[in-house]
C-alpha cells in the first residue's frame, strides 16, 4: 500500500509515539481519504468472514477466550485522551495465542507475537443494555519484548499500518496500556462503524455506559477504573 500515506490509527493533526518518539500527523487531504475507504474495505472483509461467529460470545468462551479478568471497558477519557474520541470496549483474549503463563507481575506479559487477523488473538465487546455483549472490533497484540527478541526492528503492521505502541503514561491517571507490559497493537473495527477510521484505538459509536465495572483493583493500576455509569 505504496500510497498509503496517512495514518488513520490517529485522529488528524493528533501527536503520535512512534519509536518511543512524538510525531505530528498530517490532516488528511481528499487523495488520502479516498486511499483510506478502499484500504478500510480490503482489510475488513476477510476479517469479517473469519471472525462472524464470534458475534455470539459463547462461542468465543468455546474456542478458548476468556473475558478480561479485570472486567474493564475502557474509554478515551480513561487513557487521558479526548472523551469525544470514544471508547474500546471489553476485551476478551486467548492466554495461549498472547503467550500469558501466569498472573500479572506487576503487568500481564507474554511471549505473544500473533499478527494473523484471520485468528485475532482478541475480540472486543461492547456492552448491551440487556446484559448482552455485542461484537465491535478484533484486536491483535505483540508484547514489545518478545516482537523484538525475534529479530523485529520495526513495529508490526497489517496492510501498511503500523501497530500503535502501548506503554503506560505515568502522567495519566489509568494505565495506558490496560494494563498489559508494553506491546504493539491494532484494533480493526469491523462490526461498528467508526467515524475515527477502522484502525483507530477508540470509537465514538462505542459506549461503556452499560458496563457493570471493576469489581477490584489492577495490580500496577493508578486507580479503580470503575465504570458503572
Amino acid at each position: 500500500m505504496a500510497l498509503f500515506m496517512f495514518r488513520e490509527n490517529l485522529e488528524p493533526g493528533s501527536h503520535r509515539e512512534s519509536n518511543h518518539r512524538h510525531e505530528r500527523i498530517p490532516e488528511p487531504n481528499s487523495i488520502h481519504v479516498a486511499v483510506l475507504r478502499e484500504l478500510n474495505e480490503i482489510a475488513r472483509a476477510p476479517v469479517a468472514r473469519a471472525t462472524e461467529r464470534f458475534r455470539d460470545v459463547n462461542v468465543a468462551l468455546a474456542e478458548g477466550y476468556i473475558r478480561d479478568p479485570f472486567d474493564l471497558c475502557d474509554t478515551a477519557e480513561m487513557m487521558g485522551r479526548p472523551a469525544n474520541l470514544g471508547a474500546m470496549g471489553v476485551y476478551y483474549f486467548k492466554p495461549d495465542v498472547l503467550g500469558i503463563t501466569g498472573p500479572p507481575n506487576p503487568k500481564v506479559s507474554g511471549t505473544g507475537i500473533h499478527t494473523d487477523f484471520l485468528k485475532p488473538s482478541i475480540l472486543i465487546y461492547e456492552p448491551q443494555a440487556n446484559g448482552s455483549l455485542e461484537l465491535v472490533a478484533v484486536d491483535n497484540l505483540a508484547f514489545e519484548a518478545a516482537w523484538k527478541a525475534a529479530g523485529n526492528s520495526k513495529p508490526p503492521s497489517f496492510h501498511g499500518v503500523a501497530y500503535n505502541y502501548m506503554a503506560d503514561d505515568p502522567a495519566t491517571a489509568a494505565d495506558d496500556a490496560h494494563p498489559f507490559a508494553p506491546h504493539y497493537d491494532r484494533h480493526v473495527w469491523i462490526y461498528r462503524e467508526n467515524p475515527n477510521g477502522v484502525f483507530a484505538p477508540f470509537n465514538p459509536k462505542v459506549s461503556c455506559a452499560h458496563h457493570k465495572g471493576a469489581t477490584m483493583k489492577m495490580p500496577g493500576m493508578k486507580h479503580r477504573r470503575d465504570r458503572r455509569d
